[in-house]
């Protein structure tokens, strides 16, 4: 990119930045139903400026703190921290993309698909947009640490015990023992203890 695009890009950040904090300042608290607060993420990817959407996820994990988010920004939010070398933060990052919907790795690996019913997701439309992101970045190094960290013990471990957790689940008949579950998957899905 020339600088001329960087700035309109960084522009446009801040532009949406001020939209989103008018926001705040209006109506006392964010109603961002227009998605605004997801956009910087992929604009940072787009120019590169991987510390400054390392910032950029900072405040957004402190000023949305309940945010579940989409899987596409958590993948996001892993390369950042990935580019930035806080490892651990993009191992957690790629587990909540994967909990989030089980698929979104394989897309962005460019792995087939077996089965696509269980999906939230418009798989199609995912697997577009993870191309035009790797179009104009390069991400074969988060790719492959990616592909590494899922063939870890760390990640087959959560991986089974979601499995497990969420077979039981489907099983289960007895309301009490539905809640209990339910609070153990949403427990190992926050990754208190990682």
């Amino acid at each position: 990119m020339t600088p001329k695009q960087i700035d309109r890009v960084l522009n446009k950040i801040k532009k949406i930045r001020k939209e989103i904090n008018d926001e705040k300042r209006q109506f006392g608290g964010y109603h961002d139903g227009r998605g605004l607060r997801y956009i910087p993420f992929e604009l940072y990817l787009k120019i590169q400026d991987f510390k400054g959407g390392l910032t950029y996820l900072r405040w957004f994990t402190k000023t949305f703190p309940d945010d579940i988010a989409m899987p596409e920004i958590m993948i996001i939010s892993s390369i950042i921290y990935f580019k930035n070398g806080k490892i651990k933060d993009a191992e957690k990052k790629a587990l909540q993309a994967y909990f989030a919907d089980s698929y979104v790795i394989d897309i962005f690996i460019d792995r087939e698909i077996k089965r696509e019913n269980d999906s939230n997701l418009d798989l199609n439309t995912l697997k577009d947009y993870f191309s035009d992101l790797k179009k104009q970045n390069d991400l074969s190094d988060f790719q492959e640490w990616l592909t590494d960290f899922e063939n870890t013990e760390i990640f087959k471990d959560y991986k089974l015990k979601n499995q497990e957790l969420q077979l039981k689940l489907e099983k289960a008949t007895d309301d009490e023992l539905i809640d209990g579950l339910y609070d153990n998957i949403q427990q190992l899905q926050r990754l208190e203890k990682y």
